[in-house]
């Protein structure tokens, strides 16, 4: 099978504030948005891959358990502690956390998804 590209959808209940989050926060590129009756979206480049935040999810206002969403996003950053200093320029409350294999920083997005940054330092060994 020949995959030109994956993706990653994200129903979410404030679509206006995670659309901001992902966008304005994370700095995540805009690939396209659809905004029309039945239908409203915004796609994001995410590495070599998407993500898709569409409406229709439920929100929490505290970190979402794995029982209510098994997944988290991770991002790898070159320094995990220089970029929590970015984030919380901007007004998200992070956790660190530091593992025997490195660093990561757990926030959560607007919706309650819970999110990490993680060191590129260690990835894979």
């Amino acid at each position: 099978m020949k995959f030109t590209m994956a993706g990653i959808i994200l129903f979410t209940q404030n679509h206006e504030r995670c659309v901001e989050f992902y966008g304005s926060v994370l700095d995540l590129e805009i690939l396209h948005t659809i905004d029309r009756p039945g239908e409203r979206l915004t796609t994001f480049l995410l590495g070599d891959t998407y993500l898709m935040v569409e409406t229709g999810g439920v929100a929490s206002l505290e970190a979402k358990t794995v029982e209510q969403n098994p997944i988290k996003f991770r991002f790898n950053v070159p320094d995990v502690l220089a970029t929590c200093e970015v984030l919380r320029s901007k007004g998200v409350d992070l956790n660190v956390i530091d593992h025997t294999w490195g660093t990561t920083a757990e926030f959560s997005d607007p919706d309650g998804n819970v999110c990490a940054l993680r060191s590129d330092e260690g990835f894979g060994e």
